[in-house]
């Protein structure tokens, strides 16, 4: 199993809808990887549905994204079952279930966060996604409205190989600074339940050198970064890249994008423009041009041609 493989604190890219997608990571692989891949969450209902084409778009990796682990979610057992089996014939290293998103569209059909509060429900899908013979992990937060210890406890009894805490509560959303004093409880709880079980703390984590003093402060096994790598495929590596860098990355990055997501809206791409174009000078300026003209990877790359930084 690859996750006895994994170095001591070692780092995840953390799956993100519309963003950690085959291209997205792609650009890690290349500038500095990660530990761990996940892709973005993948409906497993759709999976096992007519849309199945549509739905394995957001399924689709590289060998050099490895080890890589398909995120999925579902309320029906059944269906998470079939989903597993599938993305263990893709050749995925992993299945973790989503037990955390807010999103109200998710919690609605029992899936995400709706799991804090149905335990039995969620121990039913878990179950089934292990019939694949995969590792199952999963990514969840710590209560509902409130830290919930119970919920906590929980998730360690199902004795995965890992476990994922984005250490907020479901309504605090991102609203407020993650509660990463609360890490050293969960590990002197999963010590005492099952102590095979890595640990990965989620939150507010912004370089890789505050990735490692959590991981050595809190004593977690691993740390996952999401929005804190958002234009900037060196997160990883530790380097700091030049504006002149970020600017030939953004257009590698629309390429790909381009190339391997053919039929996804080119508009996905803005967030991205968003996050490479910023902090260094003329920046502002040439992320408003590019958002309001550029809608192909060759109008990012003329545009850029001709604004000087």
């Amino acid at each position: 199993m690859f996750w006895d493989t994994l170095p001591k604190n070692f780092l995840a890219l953390a799956p993100m809808a519309n963003v950690t997608d085959v291209s997205f990571r792609e650009m890690f692989a290349q500038y500095g990887s990660p530990d761990v891949y996940w892709t973005e969450f993948v409906s497993a209902d759709a999976l096992v549905s007519a849309g199945v084409q549509s739905a394995k778009i957001d399924l689709r990796f590289f060998e050099s994204q490895r080890p890589i682990i398909a995120q999925l979610f579902t309320s029906s057992p059944e269906k998470m079952g079939i989903a597993s089996i599938m993305c263990r014939d893709m050749g995925f290293d992993g299945i973790d279930i989503n037990m955390g998103c807010p999103d109200t569209g998710i919690e609605k059909s029992g899936s995400g966060a709706f799991c804090i509060k149905h335990p039995d429900k969620a121990y039913a899908v878990y179950t089934a996604a292990c019939s694949s013979g995969l590792p199952v992990s999963v990514k969840t937060r710590i209560g509902y409205s409130k830290i919930q210890l119970d919920w906590i406890r929980f998730v360690l009894e199902l004795k995965a190989p890992a476990v994922t805490f984005h250490l907020r509560t479901r309504n605090e959303l991102s609203l407020v600074p993650a509660h990463w004093d609360l890490m050293a409880d969960i590990v002197a709880l999963r010590n005492s339940i099952h102590p095979h079980t890595l640990l990965i703390g989620n939150g507010d984590i912004t370089t890789k050198k505050q990735a490692k003093e959590c991981m050595e402060k809190y004593q977690c096994d691993g740390v996952m970064v999401g929005r804190g790598v958002f234009g900037n495929p060196w997160f990883f590596s530790g380097a700091t890249p030049t504006a002149q860098e970020k600017l030939k990355a953004l257009i590698e990055h629309a390429y790909l994008f381009e190339k391997h997501l053919p039929e996804k809206n080119f508009d996905i791409m803005k967030k991205h423009i968003k996050a490479y174009c910023n902090n260094f000078d003329g920046a502002r300026e040439l992320r408003v041009i590019l958002m309001e003209k550029a809608t192909s990877a060759e109008d990012i790359e003329r545009i850029i041609a001709r604004h000087s930084v």
